[in-house]
């Protein structure tokens, strides 16, 4: 029994860096056999749960630190995180592009045969800023000031002119088309409000459907607020291809090992110094804050509304609409990195001697 034992210490002290357990190992092992009752086979919870905390502090370079394996986490879940929301916005690119005239009239033809609609606009690509196709030089507007218009993109149809049936009527015989085509109807939403003119009333009911790997809103708005306004409008979408979830788990795993390890590696070179903690300091606050402030709005956002969907990751984290906080956060770690790599001649000394 005393065999089993020892050999899980010295399972749970691979936590520790191989040059601590090569110097220290063999008396931590013996004080630790020594403390244990006889008859015991396993280590308790609470020793395992210490020989784990205290080894990841020695491998980050600060044995001594309460805090640095709080940190440590924190940015190897934030890279994470950013990693993952990459790598699915690239595995969105695994989708069909968007639907073209073609599979847009046909589309409508079957959905609301009853409507003429006038205005046809077809989305230029799956994501767009201000409904066109994203171009590199588009990428510093993106990224500073104005990422918030950068959204899933959605082909539009609408009907204007008279309307040949009530507005209820014709929710009600889009659902029946829908469904008579094969589309999975969701839940309906309505909205009511005044309106500025006249104190009517005026309601707008959202039905929501899906078919294979494409998502279709009808809006209908009854009555209308001016007479040139549309009172019916049909959206287009794709649905999040099946590669995206792998890739998120892939980018998560991915970013938040590679997170650690560049943190362990400055960590390790900047015991005592203030400037490069500071510098990771400012990165955690300014990558972490959109994110505090995106999920209880996208939960919110998610509760309130039905989704056949869900929104894409990076916008839980509040990116691209915040990217401005990514972008400083991001220079912030790299000037701590700088720091990092130049570390003063007598802290390299004095790593080469405890080592």
């Amino acid at each position: 029994m005393s065999g089993a034992l020892e050999r899980r210490y010295r399972r749970l002290l691979r936590a520790y860096p191989p040059a601590y357990r090569r110097t220290r190992g063999e008396v931590l092992v013996g004080v630790l056999m020594d403390a244990a009752p006889p008859g015991r086979t396993r280590p308790t919870l609470r020793e395992a749960a210490n020989l784990v905390r205290h080894g990841l502090r020695a491998r980050l370079g600060r044995p001594a630190s309460r805090t640095v394996a709080v940190w440590a986490t924190l940015t190897a879940a934030i890279c994470g995180l950013f990693t993952a929301a990459v790598a699915t916005r690239l595995a969105w690119e695994t989708g069909r592009p968007m639907p073209d005239r073609a599979e847009t009239a046909a589309i409508l033809a079957e959905v609301a045969p009853e409507h003429r609609f006038t205005d046809v606009q077809i989305a230029p690509a799956l994501f767009t800023w201000y409904s066109q196709r994203v171009r590199l030089r588009h990428l510093d507007k993106i990224l500073l000031f104005d990422g918030g218009e950068y959204e899933q993109g959605s082909g539009t149809a609408s009907a204007a002119g008279t309307p040949p049936m009530p507005g209820g009527a014709a929710v009600a015989a889009a659902e029946a088309h829908l469904r008579d085509a094969g589309w999975r109807v969701h839940q309906r939403t309505t909205e009511a409000y005044d309106s500025c003119t006249d104190m009517t009333t005026i309601t707008m009911t959202t039905v929501e459907a899906r078919r294979g790997d494409t998502l279709l809103r009808v809006t209908v708005t009854d009555p209308r607020v001016e007479p040139d306004l549309p009172y019916l409008t049909v959206a287009l979408q794709r649905t999040t291809p099946p590669a995206v979830l792998p890739a998120g788990v892939a980018g998560v795993l991915l970013g938040a090992a590679l997170g650690w390890l560049v943190f362990g590696w400055a960590s390790r070179r900047t015991e005592g110094r203030v400037a490069p903690t500071l510098c990771l300091a400012a990165a955690l606050l300014l990558w972490w804050s959109p994110a505090a402030l995106a999920v209880p709005s996208m939960l919110g956002h998610h509760l309130d509304q039905p989704h056949a969907v869900w929104h894409p990751l990076w916008e839980w984290l509040g990116q691209p609409t915040l990217s401005v906080f990514f972008v400083a956060g991001t220079c912030a770690a790299l000037l701590g990195l700088a720091l990092a790599a130049t570390r003063s001649g007598a802290g390299a000394a004095t790593t080469r001697k405890v080592g």
